[in-house]
């Protein structure tokens, strides 16, 4: 197929700008190096020895690195002048070198040599810390889940669900601050699935496999525009220990039914090259029930009847009971490989294969007329299974311009994933009442989805305390679902033409950005822009639900924070976001629930767009208060909509407008030296615009949510942790959801010189993570009330073998991390 032309001469002018960014910025400025290396007594080279580079007017330190595996370090100058370097290591007594005059060349320092320490001999130095479970920095939340006894045994969903700000609601769609269409990472890559798929995916990942979950409300232009609501970034734990080392876990939850996890992952560290591993298997039985009222009215034309009064037609109630059982397999491995001292090249892939053998679902649904009474009652059986093969590949690459923590960096990606799914569906219905057959209705569906992408990314300090970034990215998703619905009615089988189809689906987006910031004495400015093209077509085999899509937008984002006073800082930040609708979400195929509700796509929907401002304060560094306001054009949300006086379809749709404003309160507080806690609180309030099924909606409702996390130390390896949330009852659409929270309590003891950790904790102590809501029409209301078994008990033990040297970091950072350095004189 041939590129169109419009989209050659986008490509072309991307290209152009991204050229003259890396042109402009390779002019930008030549700096001066100095060189040197670090020796032992022996001749040997000293790696991981800490390096200082001082003004030789008044001994500050300008900057500071770590040598490599031949003792070498370097530095970039940032003026003319007398610089001397002073180097230390553990068990060795400082050295420091003479005096050099540094202009315009680079310049090399004569060998220091560390002599061992007379006054100071260590054989092993351990050093025991722990982060904290949550950490607000400037532009976002950070949960560190790695070492937390709440996320033993547990799911990566579960701690989602627990993170200040995350609420996860009956149909697992997860929001941010009270607002849905979250774009969520994986180790910077972006998950292609929403809603149930991505919830049984996070349901496969364990929580023991995470190091931190990042909650951004307003990312940087570097982040994809994808997500009205925000980015939240979850990172996979990473080994630092040299040699070869490794990690086994397993726990067992019991809540009415059992749940098993077990792991294993192995790191071999040496000399350039790094070699990684991990295989993970989960066993997780469960139980969910859900109970639903139904009324049915017709409203009297507003011509007769301006009041529009509605009369009854006819009520339903449900009864829905579904055991599920679910498996996973999952292995991932790769290697980072050192190709020279400023070049490193990755790969890793990963294999993931979920299952759900039989999940069984009971539904008894009563039918009544207008007086009450009943007109039929059915008995549906439903026995469903499904197996999602996934596997993805990564090839990443990253070079260092200069040896220097302040040099020029370029980093790429390519990706490749396809996501597989096959799902069978039994449905037997029989009929009480009334004198219909029974019914058996047979659904395969079998779902490909494939990703590729490739982007780049560079980034350069400037002279006066500034740092560009600039970045490309084309992403290419093929989807194709084909679904087969056969009816059985007596002793007749038919292919349901209704409900059969095949869908195609194909969407391209290319994407560029630039961003710059500059550090003042008090102010920290950051500006950028990201543009993206976005090129869609859908395809239906059967009616006419086809559609071609192409738009190019430009997503501007900007941050400005003031430092006011020693204690007193304010931070702005202002983005502009996208949501396009996912690929399930466009998919026309029905999904047959019970004999009176399905499920469908919507290839009418347009993506929604909003505009994000946010000023926060932040008081000693960690109180914070917020307030959010955010537009939001067409917002997408998930509705259950009257067809009939008996059936209602899930789906998603457009309204009008949303309009969102909340104040954040963040308070961390240390009561005692062995107890910490961090509070969470966010008062929000959505105002919804909208029409749908006749039913004007122009609504809003106050709300709020609540969350508590408490960490106490007892010492000789003993810890505990107390976390608590609370949902108010909010506005969501055309929904009403009535308030819940849940209560995890968790302990932890290290074992065998901390090796070794057994954990203990109980989720939803006391049964109250519920969901009550109401949907409402004018000719429709839905009542329903759904649990599952979230009350788990959950005892778990991991173990770390092999070497326990942890190698020093070379950190990435930032000019303005480094003038932040300077300014500190370390």
């Amino acid at each position: 197929m041939k590129t169109p032309l419009y989209l050659n001469s986008f490509l072309a002018r991307l290209l152009l700008l991204f050229t003259l960014v890396l042109s402009q910025v390779a002019l930008a400025q030549t700096t001066a190096h100095l060189r040197g290396n670090i020796r032992t007594e022996s001749g040997l080279a000293v790696e991981f020895a800490t390096v200082t580079l001082h003004r030789a007017s008044d001994s500050v330190v300008v900057k500071a690195e770590f040598t490599d595996a031949e003792g070498a370090y370097a530095f970039s100058i940032p003026s003319a002048g007398r610089y001397y370097v002073a180097a230390s290591q553990v068990g060795f007594a400082r050295a420091k070198s003479a005096v050099v005059d540094v202009a315009t060349g680079d310049q090399t320092v004569p060998a220091l040599v560390l002599r061992p320490s007379q006054n100071t001999t260590l054989n092993e130095v351990k050093v025991v810390a722990q982060k904290p479970l949550y950490e607000r920095q400037a532009d976002r939340t950070v949960v560190n889940v790695e070492g937390s006894s709440l996320a033993a045994g547990n799911t990566s969903l579960d701690v989602l669900a627990r993170s200040p700000g995350v609420t996860v609601d009956n149909n697992d769609n997860l929001a941010l601050r009270g607002r849905q269409n979250v774009l969520v990472l994986i180790d910077g890559k972006r998950q292609p699935m929403t809603g149930s798929e991505l919830a049984d995916y996070l349901r496969a990942l364990p929580a023991d496999q995470l190091k931190s979950i990042e909650l951004i409300t307003n990312p940087p232009a570097k982040y994809d525009a994808q997500g009205t609501a925000g980015v939240i970034a979850i990172n996979l734990r990473k080994d630092q220990r040299l040699g070869t080392n490794g990690t086994i876990q397993a726990s067992y939850g019991r809540s009415q039914y059992d749940k098993y996890t077990a792991g294993v992952s192995l790191n071999n560290r040496r000399k350039g090259l790094n070699l990684f591993g991990s295989y993970n298997y989960a066993n997780r039985d469960g139980l969910a029930q859900l109970d639903i009222h139904r009324d049915f009215f017709r409203s009297a034309d507003a011509a007769v009847d301006p009041n529009r009064q509605q009369t009854l037609t006819g009520s339903s109630d449900q009864i829905n009971r579904s055991r599920m059982n679910f498996l996973s397999h999952s292995v991932r491995a790769g290697f980072d490989y050192t190709l020279s001292k400023r070049t490193v090249l990755g790969a890793v892939g990963s294999y993931q294969q979920n299952r759900a053998p039989g999940q069984l679902g009971e539904n008894q649904t009563t039918l009544y007329d207008a007086g009450g009474q009943p007109t039929d009652i059915y008995n549906a059986r439903n026995i469903r299974s499904f197996v999602s093969p996934n596997g993805s590949a990564n090839l990443n690459f990253k070079h260092t311009f200069a040896d220097s923590s302040n040099s020029p960096e370029l980093t790429a990606d390519v990706d490749y994933a396809r996501y597989r799914t096959s799902r069978l569906q039994q449905l037997s219905t029989t009929y009480t009442l009334s004198n219909r057959s029974s019914t058996l209705l047979d659904g395969d569906q079998q779902g490909d989805l494939t990703i590729v992408s490739a982007k780049a990314d560079y980034t350069r300090p400037l002279a006066r305390r500034s740092r560009i970034e600039a970045g490309v990215k084309a992403s290419r998703v093929s989807s194709d679902n084909d679904v087969v619905f056969r009816l059985t009615e007596g002793f007749l089988t038919t292919i349901d033409p209704n409900r059969s189809n095949r869908f195609k689906y194909d969407e391209t987006i290319l994407a560029a950005y630039g961003n710059w910031n500059r550090t003042l004495a008090k102010t920290t400015l950051q500006f950028g822009l990201r543009v993206e093209q976005t090129i869609a077509e859908g395809r239906q085999a059967v009616g006419d639900s086809s559609f071609s899509r192409r738009y190019a937008q430009l997503f501007p984002s900007a941050a400005i924070k003031r430092t006011l006073s020693k204690n007193h800082e304010l931070n702005l930040t202002l983005s502009r976001r996208i949501n396009r609708p996912s690929y399930g979400q466009l998919n026309p195929f029905r999904i047959i629930i019970d004999p009176t509700t399905a499920g469908s796509g919507n290839p009418n929907l347009r993506p929604e767009t909003s505009y994000n401002l946010e000023l926060t304060h932040t008081f000693k560094g960690t109180f914070s208060t917020g307030l959010s306001y955010a537009r939001t054009s067409l917002p997408i949300i998930g509705v259950v909509q009257p067809e009939t006086d008996s059936t209602v379809l899930s789906t998603s749709v457009n309204l009008n407008r949303q309009d969102y404003f909340a104040l954040t309160i963040t308070a961390p507080v240390q009561p005692a030296k062995w107890w910490q806690m961090y509070n969470n609180a966010v008062f929000y309030y959505s105002h919804f615009v909208g029409n749908l099924a006749g039913t004007s909606l122009n609504k809003g409702r106050p709300a709020f949510n609540l969350s508590s996390n408490h960490t106490f130390t007892f010492g000789k390896g003993w810890s505990a942790e107390l976390n608590g949330s609370f949902q108010s009852g909010e506005q969501y659409g055309f929904l009403r959801v009535q308030p819940n929270g849940q209560v995890t309590a968790g302990l932890q003891k290290a074992l065998w010189d901390r090796k070794g950790t057994l954990r203990i904790n109980v989720a939803d102590v006391f049964f109250t993570q519920k969901v009550r809501a109401v949907s409402a029409y004018d000719n429709y209301i839905e009542r329903f009330y759904q649990r599952r078994d979230s009350r788990v008990a959950t005892v778990s033990f991991s173990y770390r073998f092999g070497n326990d040297k942890v190698t020093p970091i070379r950190r990435r950072t930032s000019g303005a991390e480094d003038e932040k350095r300077r300014a500190g004189g370390a």
